[in-house]
């Protein structure tokens, strides 16, 4: 029966999670691009089934709100803000349902301070949308292990595709789920019904325009990530990358945040409830599972600081069922709550999200440029795309002109920066192979002229540039410099570097290097 008590922490819970979307949706129109979000913003132009290095869901997304909205930081950015919205609302229903309202107040506070979940739902990248596809997907698969019924096994199945299309690690949470209903006994007749696997069978249905695509494009998605998971290295283990993954983890989540999640794996391992608590088991088989796949993956290779973020999704609905101070009190059958260890690390969550935020907008505080990526990767991009537009303006032929970047990266931000929004190209031939590949032909370019970017060692691409040009001058330097507010000093952050290229001979695709690469089709 609903209570007074119980309306309370509801419309608390909505005002706080809409605030802060309110909050993000405002923030994101506020900085540049970075590069990868250039990258993803457009795949929304050229739409496909599939691309080279991730699932496409973003993509089109972002070229939904783009053509709703123009061409805008804050449209390209939309669909992570609502995606985080959604998926804090899935992570306060489970909190809600399987342990208390107040316990679902707390998961709303602490899922918007920390760190990981603000860059999940600020930044136009694939944790977001994964984020919301693990989420509801997570507690859909809760309800149907609790009753059973075709409309919770097939929502968990639906999420599941959704979450497949969004970024390919969320195939782990299957495993997961079954996992967990083999283990559990009271939960293990829910996997002699057809529903589970119809439901499953539903999702990979959503998923399977990835898988033709795959298939008609020699598997370049498997080989892309088969190579970032090591696959051509010699096979080896040692511990070099554990300490940076374990580091990362503990900066996305904040230190402390990362120490209650952890207190809150090992007494949901220690078995630190009551039986009748079997969310408990449910949420640590969809979670710490997904962090132990990572920690083995970086004994043999590096592993990116996000690759494990959906870890933290059903785990921070245990860390603060557990440990906050407005859970359950006296005689519950979880944990003892930590007022201390919980104050300390919500107010540090917020804190640090607040500075770096701040720095990310304004460039508030006096951190070495060597080691702010933030003004290193988000600056300057407006400034380069006018620079180069106005050097295409000037070469002889400006109308049989390209622009290009010697990185995807760089050819994403000038087509965004630029005037106009052009189609710009990415030179791969000496780098690595990505989508420009699919979009361009070395016949459409082939005598036109160009002006290229790049973002360091001119002196050497200008050979390279070389080999697939006729003339080749420059570099023309572009400096960016941002002024800190608080002292009014200008700070050079970084420089771009132009080349005026001419008669364009072939030669934008990569050239895979001597011997095995697992990306050679």
């Amino acid at each position: 029966m609903e209570t007074k008590s119980d309306r309370y922490y509801l419309r608390a819970v909505v005002l706080w999670i809409g605030a802060w979307t309110v909050f993000r949706a405002v923030y994101s129109a506020g900085f540049l691009l970075a590069p990868d979000e250039a990258n993803y913003w457009q795949w929304g132009r050229h739409l496909a089934w599939g691309y080279h290095d991730q699932a496409p869901l973003l993509g089109w997304a972002i070229g939904l709100f783009t053509r709703l909205l123009g061409n805008s930081e804050f449209a390209v950015r939309l669909p992570s803000v609502l995606s985080m919205a959604g998926a804090s609302a899935y992570m306060c229903a489970m909190a809600w349902r399987w342990f208390s309202p107040r316990a679902a107040w707390a998961v709303a506070l602490l899922s918007q301070g920390v760190l990981a979940f603000n860059a999940g739902g600020l930044l136009a990248t694939c944790d977001g949308l994964q984020a919301l596809g693990w989420a509801a997907a997570a507690y859909h698969g809760a309800r149907a292990c609790e009753d059973g019924s075709w409309r919770h096994w097939m929502a968990c199945g639906l999420w599941f595709g959704f979450g497949m299309l969004a970024k390919y690690t969320m195939v782990v949470i299957a495993p997961c789920i079954l996992a967990f209903g083999l283990a559990h006994p009271d939960f293990r007749k829910r996997l002699k019904s057809p529903r589970p696997y119809v439901a499953f069978v539903a999702g990979m249905a959503l998923f399977s325009p990835v898988i033709w695509w795959n298939m008609a494009h020699g598997w370049q998605s498997v080989r892309h990530v088969a190579y970032i998971g090591g696959a051509n290295q010699e096979f080896s283990l040692h511990v070099k990358y554990l300490g940076d993954l374990l580091g990362s983890q503990a900066a996305l989540l904040t230190p402390l945040v990362f120490i209650l999640v952890a207190a809150a794996w090992a007494a949901a391992v220690r078995g630190r409830y009551q039986p009748k608590h079997w969310i408990v088991p449910f949420a640590l088989a969809t979670s710490l599972p997904v962090l132990l796949l990572f920690v083995a993956l970086s004994l043999h290779t590096r592993v990116y600081g996000n690759w494990p973020g959906a870890a933290y999704i059903t785990a921070t609905v245990l860390a603060a069922a557990f440990y906050a101070p407005v859970g359950p009190g006296p005689g519950s059958t979880l944990p003892r709550p930590r007022p201390k260890l919980w104050k300390w690390a919500l107010g540090t969550s917020y804190g640090l999200t607040a500075l770096l935020l701040a720095q990310t907008a304004f460039f508030v505080f006096p951190i070495p440029v060597d080691i702010d990526r933030t003004a290193y990767e988000l600056g300057g991009w407006d400034e380069l795309g006018e620079a180069a537009h106005a050097m295409q303006k000037a070469m002889p032929r400006p109308e049989e002109t390209f622009l290009f970047g010697v990185r995807y990266q760089v050819a994403s931000e000038l087509a965004f920066y630029a005037p106009g929004n052009p189609h710009t190209v990415s030179i791969n031939r000496w780098n690595r192979p990505n989508v420009y590949d699919y979009w361009w032909e070395d016949g459409q370019l082939r005598g036109k002229d160009a002006v290229g970017a790049v973002t360091r060692h001119p002196q050497v691409y200008k050979k390279r540039l070389a080999e697939v040009f006729e003339k080749v001058e420059g570099p023309i330097e572009v400096p960016i410099t941002r002024t800190r507010p608080l002292t009014g000093n200008k700070v050079q952050i970084r420089t771009f570097y132009l080349f005026a290229c001419y008669n364009f001979q072939g030669g934008i695709h990569w050239r895979p290097p001597a011997g095995f690469d697992v990306r050679k089709t």
